[in-house]
């Protein structure tokens, strides 16, 4: 035990204890040598004090669920994971696979707004899992950018050496040696069918094989077999799982998104139950009705219901209400005036321009590319708000479609002529101006990371 200097004093413990006299000279002597090792010792505080903090060695070990997900995906899969609800079904079929196969490729497939993308953010979240987000809005949609991210994931999680420029075949191979069954590898691919990529290999170079032990979660929107590019051997499992096919399951989960936003609207300005309660409607009926409406899309009532209780559809009855996501966004154009005659060309250019961009942009670019006024462009900003997802993190602000389905209702044919918007030429005019500005603005990262 150790005491201070001050107290290190024979006598004081010679007057404690009896000491027989023929050890008296060998106790002095001890004495003398403690004391004088004890004037070169620090104290237990400055032990404390000075001892270097080393990592628990617990920690030195690899824990393939310790790591995070990536700070690009950061925002996406907090934003995903708002009044998420439901869709055990999905959590339950891809356990059952992981179960019954040894590795292999889990589809989820549906339609834009089926709610895909939270699905994979939620499974991420919960599981640390190893993830890629596909976004062609901001240009991380390419085989180079996905191949960068899931590497520096592998490495990082696995302690993988000599793996900075393996494929992604070798680095599965690699991790295949430090994994096991009760720890499989399970990476998410949000979006395959934003994926830009010539050759008519598989996408993003999926191998056709993987090792025991790993698996991957893919998402994607429906598409023609023969567009089909994920190509696997016979001995690698592959299941997909159509939400469409899900009817039952999926309005179960849609009815409990809305019960859930109806109870907050509840504990908060009760803006909702006062629009249920004016059209003699009980919240049940709400439910199911709205239910109908929405078709089973989550999107649809991300949009509707901040509608509803921002005043938005006061004039409206519920019968009225647009139907499934595609009659939203047609009801919305048309809110904003862009069928009124005349045509507001400079507005409907704006949006248009915004379309093309492979990122996120703040106003003045918005205006220089469309060539429009930096004031009709805040005016469309404001009017598209629910559409546009906006980095506040940047200065200035900048803008983006929140979702790849808005952009395919941009570029139906019957909508394009009715807007009366040439792509070609806006295309090519963005194009032009992007080459004639290129660098003064290269820091809003417009071109992507591709």
């Amino acid at each position: 035990m150790w005491l201070p200097r001050s107290l290190i004093k024979l006598s004081a413990i010679q007057s404690k204890i009896d000491i027989l006299p023929d050890i008296q000279p060998y106790l002095e002597e001890f004495w003398q040598v403690f004391t004088d090792v004890a004037g070169r010792t620090r104290t237990p505080a400055e032990v404390v004090r000075d001892r270097p903090i080393e990592p628990n060695p617990q920690t030195k070990q690899l824990n393939p669920n310790s790591s995070t997900y990536p700070a690009e995906f950061e925002s996406l899969i907090q934003e995903k994971l708002r009044q998420f609800c439901g869709r055990k079904f999905v959590f339950a079929a891809f356990e059952k696979f992981l179960k019954e196969n040894p590795k292999g490729y889990f589809t989820v497939v549906g339609d834009a707004g089926m709610g895909k993308s939270a699905i994979a953010a939620k499974y991420v979240f919960e599981h640390q899992a190893i993830c890629y987000f596909n976004i062609r809005a901001e240009g991380r949609n390419r085989p180079e950018s996905f191949l960068k991210t899931i590497r520096q994931q592998l490495i990082h999680r696995y302690q993988l050496e000599d793996a900075a420029d393996d494929d992604l075949p070798k680095l599965l191979a690699k991790v295949s040696e430090k994994i096991t069954a009760t720890q499989p590898l399970v990476i998410v691919v949000d979006a395959l069918d934003e994926v830009e990529q010539e050759g008519s290999g598989n996408l993003l170079y999926l191998p056709i094989n993987v090792p025991n032990n790993i698996y991957f979660i893919l998402t994607r929107r429906p598409y023609n077999q023969n567009e089909k590019r994920l190509q696997v051997s016979p001995d690698t499992p592959l299941q997909e799982l159509d939400l469409r096919n899900y009817f039952d399951e999926s309005s179960l989960d849609v009815k409990e998104y809305i019960r859930l936003f109806l109870n907050q609207d509840k504990h908060g300005q009760n803006r909702l139950s006062k629009w249920i309660e004016a059209r003699d409607l009980t919240d049940e009926q709400f439910v199911q009705e709205l239910a109908k409406k929405s078709e089973n899309n989550f999107m649809y009532l991300k949009f509707v219901l901040p509608d509803i209780t921002s005043g938005k559809y006061n004039d409206l009855s519920l019968d009225k209400l647009p139907v499934g996501l595609v009659g939203y966004y047609e009801n919305h154009w048309q809110l904003m005036g862009m069928t009124t005659k005349p045509l507001p060309k400079n507005k409907i250019k704006i949006v248009y321009v915004m379309s093309t961009l492979h990122s996120a942009a703040s106003c003045s670019l918005i205006a220089k590319y469309s060539q429009q006024s930096e004031l009709t462009v805040q005016d469309v900003l404001e009017g598209w708000a629910q559409f546009l997802q906006k980095q506040e993190n940047c200065q200035p602000s900048r803008y983006r479609f929140y979702h790849e389905s808005f952009r395919d209702f941009l570029y139906r044919q019957d909508i394009v002529q009715k807007a009366g918007v040439n792509l070609p030429n806006i295309n090519a005019e963005v194009a032009e101006i992007i080459t004639a500005t290129a660098g003064i603005f290269s820091d809003e990262g417009i071109f992507g990371d591709g």
